[in-house]
């Protein structure tokens, strides 16, 4: 054996977790190293070079590493050739099969540089390739510990750590943490929600995005050349809109301000296989970046797509009552049908369920007749609305600071005592270490317990603060659902926006006779109780 000359594969890895202000492990410093060996053994001559750049050790489905192999079976290579073992590998089963099994067996000859390993020297320790390979392993584990650790730390204050913003927004250039909105898409994401409220579908929507020649979210950031999902049916190219498209925006509260962070996740870090985690283990951080879509339009979109929200062959609206018009016998949905008639067409609502199923009460219900009821009703209601709003727009103010307002007034006194009785307790503490009765070192952990409970009580101040000024504008959650009906005040014609914000549900009793459930109508009860105590 002493004439072999062994073709050598030199194989370079540089994963994302290695200390990056270590120079010594960068893919320039082990080629240097690997070079002078081969240099001093002429037994060896490199064939190949292999790079894996930013790539985990834990597994071994690497790209460069995978080629490599490939090599080896075709016998293109006899000798494989690293700084040491932990650029090879770092997963102690794994590595142990390569070099135990898969590499004899083609008799391949591995060599760690730094470890003194060379698999033609028999007198290598066994044991010491094992202790090596756990500490390897023992290292990615500790390294998943604290990465894992940081980004929950870093979820916890409310910082985006994922490496592609959801469309519409993008990350802010002074904090990578930071969504910011990326005004060009987040305008696409309004029209979606304003399409979809006014009644048309997911798939008309995408239709229309398609023929507009809007990119869809995947060709968007590819064409401006942003972080983007890779693999899987997303990065196909050309992508274009989709109905599943449309609703996985529709669904997503981020545009609401609301930062949902670990929906998925590996099981555990020698794992590389996403899975999804139920809703309980999600974090969620409210109000952490600028919302896109408003928190009611939102709800309404979420509310029509629970609806039955189906169209007829060749529409592309939903039908203005679909959903929330119920037969006051039987409760089943009434279906709208179309009736020809001469040089025109007629178009009824009618219970599906007839008599034989136990539908004792049904009716036909012209669409126009229909339309014309709630509309008088509807414009009856949001008139009730903005009178009981006017009214109480001055009573309720003040009986809102002289009761609950004055909770606060007293929560903030209490607040501002105990700030001002802290004062007190650093100074005399300030005095006791001056006087020799405590350590420098007890000084310095019992001012940062009372530096930390006064701006804790000074944090309470500003939102009680707020608060009792909503209370005392008018602006408290009190009256703010009022502002959906005001909103529709001067109606001129019914729209689906309109039915599906103020109307939960029509029961149609008879031909002339119709029950509508409105929006908020326990507020608007606890409403009309409290201007009967204000007349009283």
């Amino acid at each position: 054996m002493e004439n072999t000359i062994y073709k050598a594969a030199e194989y370079y890895r540089l994963s994302y977790t290695d200390d990056k202000s270590i120079e010594s492990d960068s893919i320039a410093n082990q080629r240097k190293q690997l070079k002078a060996f081969i240099e001093n053994h002429p037994d060896i001559e490199s064939a190949s070079e292999w790079v894996d750049d930013g790539v985990s050790g834990i597994l071994f489905d690497r790209p460069a590493f995978k080629q490599m192999m490939e090599e080896i079976e075709n016998g293109k290579i006899n000798c494989i050739i690293v700084k040491d073992l932990s650029r090879f590998g770092r997963e102690y089963i794994e590595t142990g099969h390569y070099l135990k099994r898969v590499l004899p067996a083609y008799g391949v000859r591995f060599i760690a540089i730094n470890d003194n390993i060379d698999t033609l020297n028999e007198s290598n320790d066994d044991l010491i390739l094992s202790v090596k390979s756990v500490m390897n392993d023992a290292y990615c584990r500790d390294i998943s510990v604290k990465t894992r650790s940081a980004l929950n730390n870093k979820r916890d204050n409310g910082e985006y750590v994922g490496a592609c913003p959801v469309y519409g927004y993008k990350k802010s250039e002074e904090n990578h943490n930071t969504l910011i909105i990326d005004e060009y898409p987040a305008s696409v994401v309004r029209d979606i929600f304003r399409m979809k409220i006014s009644g048309i579908s997911a798939l008309k929507i995408a239709e229309t995005l398609n023929g507009l020649g809007i990119l869809s979210p995947l060709e968007y950031k590819k064409d401006r050349g942003l972080p983007h999902p890779k693999g899987g049916f997303s990065d196909n190219d050309g992508a274009k809109w989709s109905p599943s498209t449309i609703i996985r925006i529709l669904k997503d509260e981020t545009y609401t301000g609301t930062l949902l962070q670990l929906r998925q996740g590996k099981v555990n870090y020698k794992v590389n296989k996403i899975t999804s985690k139920p809703e309980s283990e999600w974090k969620r951080t409210e109000n952490a970046h600028e919302a896109i879509i408003e928190l009611h339009d939102f709800d309404i979109a979420q509310r029509i797509m629970r609806l039955d929200t189906r169209t007829a062959p060749g529409e592309n609206n939903v039908y203005l009552f679909s959903g929330i018009l119920v037969c006051g016998c039987c409760g089943a949905q009434m279906t709208r049908k179309t009736v020809p008639y001469k040089n025109g067409k007629y178009y009824y609502y009618f219970c599906p369920t007839t008599k034989k199923r136990g539908c004792d009460g049904a009716v036909m219900l012209k669409e126009d007749i229909l339309q014309e009821q709630v509309f008088e009703c509807v414009k009856a209601q949001v008139s009730n609305v903005v009178s009981i709003a006017a009214i109480l727009a001055g009573s309720d103010a003040q009986r809102a600071v002289s009761a609950i307002g004055k909770q606060y007034i007293t929560q903030i006194a209490d607040n501002e005592r105990k700030i001002e009785h802290l004062a007190g307790i650093k100074a005399t503490l300030y005095e006791n270490l001056i006087i020799g009765l405590i350590t420098k070192d007890d000084y310095k952990v019992l001012k940062q317990k009372y530096v930390t409970d006064e701006t804790r009580h000074r944090t309470a101040i500003n939102v009680l603060q707020q608060q009792y000024e909503n209370i005392s504008s008018g602006k408290g959650e009190r009256l703010q659902w009022m502002e959906h009906f005001k909103q529709h005040e001067g109606l001129t014609e019914l729209d689906r926006r309109t039915v599906i914000t103020l109307i939960q549900k029509i029961c149609v009793i008879g031909k002339k006779e119709l029950h509508i459930s409105f929006n908020y109508e326990s507020e608007f009860d606890k409403a009309n109780v409290l201007l009967r105590e204000e007349a009283a």
